[in-house]
């Protein structure tokens, strides 16, 4: 079992920073792959981006290169979102999830394929 808690949202302006945290309790964390994906209102949940439990490998959603960067610290059983030149359509849910098994490749933007999830958090972006 894997507990997930977001935290790191707020408001921000467009063109300004945040950065996601995702706190992961349970025995075998390190052993999963993590995502990050979000829900604007009204649309559905998409993915961002994973990271394999090494993080010898990430995988982002193509819109998000360059602007997003994923990250792990297994010692401290976190995972990270840093978001850069932040713009009004990011803003959304942010949710983090866990998953067994699975690579950092395009089977890890699919969100059937994770066994856990966080609750999100909001990230609202001002024009």
């Amino acid at each position: 079992q894997v507990q997930l808690v977001e935290s790191g949202g707020g408001l921000v302006q467009t063109g300004g920073s945040l950065r996601l945290a995702c706190a992961a309790s349970g025995r075998s964390y390190s052993t999963y792959t993590m995502g990050w994906f979000r829900q604007a209102p009204g649309k559905e949940r998409e993915f961002v981006a994973a990271i394999s439990w090494s993080s010898a490998y990430t995988y982002y959603a193509d819109s998000k290169k360059g602007r997003f960067t994923i990250s792990r610290d297994n010692a401290k059983n976190t995972v990270y979102l840093q978001m850069n030149s932040l713009k009004p359509e990011d803003t959304a849910v942010y949710y983090c999830a866990a998953a067994r098994a699975l690579g950092a490749s395009y089977s890890s933007s699919i969100a059937n394929n994770y066994n856990y999830w966080g609750q999100g958090t909001q990230v609202t972006v001002s024009s």
